[in-house]
């Protein structure tokens, strides 16, 4: 590691890089809002102020995941494919299948009530095909990163175009692996294409705070404007939005991280898959109680407060399962491993 907190290029593997963390940790935060928001807007037939924050973050959000989640790729690419398949792909279908199981047992009983349970049995084994609820960011993690490695041979601009050209054409099949994977694979391209430059973009944020901070606000007025337009979602400035609040994220982690300010979303950022895993449940939870006791009757409040639930409810159900020795829902027992286990085995953000 650097004086400043960052790594160069050959130490990244090595060692957490601050402001990854603090990125990962914003982006979580923010998956966490849209779905607590979202769903209690559903819920109560009516939005709050919290429904801006998810407009304002929705072309950003999770380009930023994937492209943090391409970033390290450039270091690990070169690996065997039994090594490479064991952490890039085995790791997360573990995980997928785990909690689409323990989803489904939640939510079985009502699926059952509006059907029948032998729908709920296929509609369990479709969730293989079609991913389950929030789960599609798990599944389409392991395609993302089998295919970079099997393109690692092709030109890299002629793969990053084409991944371009996908996000633009606004594919709708209503088959949620062909349309995601269309939209998002440009980002963690470019994670594992432009790392270096990424990089490079937060050692200047690091070094100039001013003029990162100066860009910021330039970004957020941009950012806002074409929201409020409706103009967010047009072809190619959807993917300049996704692009450059990718590296608004970056560059706002990097800052929180030379400041060393609200070291809760570093840890948020360090856990991150564990709270996307998880959250579901106190989110759900406490949507249920807050709408049902009517205590509170200002929507945007009760979002908050359910995305906090769920943020913090992940956690402590993580710690939990740590305390009661069920390691198996958040770390890889070792019959699930096909190469040489690692030393820190506790799940953590994709390389």
């Amino acid at each position: 590691m650097t004086e400043n907190g960052t790594a160069p290029t050959g130490d990244r593997a090595a060692a957490r890089v601050d402001w990854v963390d603090y990125a990962k940790g914003i982006c979580i935060v923010m998956v966490v809002m849209m779905h607590s928001v979202l769903g209690v807007e559903l819920a109560a037939g009516k939005t709050g102020f919290m429904h801006v924050l998810v407009a304002f973050a929705k072309p950003f959000r999770m380009p930023d995941f994937f492209l943090i989640s391409g970033l390290f790729l450039p270091l690990v690419i070169g690996r065997d494919w039994r090594l490479y398949l064991d952490r890039k792909v085995v790791h997360f279908a573990y995980f997928y299948v785990l909690w689409v199981t323990i989803q489904f047992a939640f939510k079985a009983p009502a699926f059952a009530a509006e059907s029948s349970w032998t729908d709920v049995g296929y509609l369990y084994l479709e969730s293989f095909i079609e991913p389950f609820g929030t789960l599609w960011f798990i599944y389409l993690l392991p395609i993302f990163f089998a295919l970079i490695k099997l393109t690692r041979n092709v030109p890299p601009l002629l793969v990053w175009s084409i991944a371009a050209l996908l996000e633009t054409l606004r594919v709708a099949t209503g088959w949620t692996v062909i349309d995601e994977f269309c939209a998002r694979f440009v980002y963690i391209y470019s994670g594992y294409l432009f790392a270096d430059y990424v990089f490079a973009l937060s050692d200047r944020a690091r070094r100039y705070p001013a003029y990162a901070l100066a860009a910021l606000a330039a970004w957020v007025l941009i950012e806002g404007s074409l929201v409020a337009l409706g103009w967010s979602e047009l072809r190619v400035v959807s993917l300049m939005l996704g692009l450059a609040g990718a590296c608004a994220v970056i560059t706002t982690g990097t800052l929180l991280a030379r400041a060393r300010w609200l070291d809760f979303i570093r840890f948020c950022g360090e856990h991150s898959i564990v709270i996307y895993l998880a959250f579901f449940l106190p989110m759900a939870a406490s949507r249920t109680l807050l709408l049902k006791s009517g205590l509170i009757h200002d929507i945007g409040t009760v979002s908050l407060i359910v995305t906090i639930v769920g943020v913090v409810g992940a956690l402590a159900i993580w710690r939990l399962a740590l305390a009661a020795h069920a390691h198996f829902l958040f770390e890889r027992p070792d019959t699930f491993w096909i190469a040489p286990r690692k030393p820190a085995v506790a799940l953590q953000p994709a390389e």
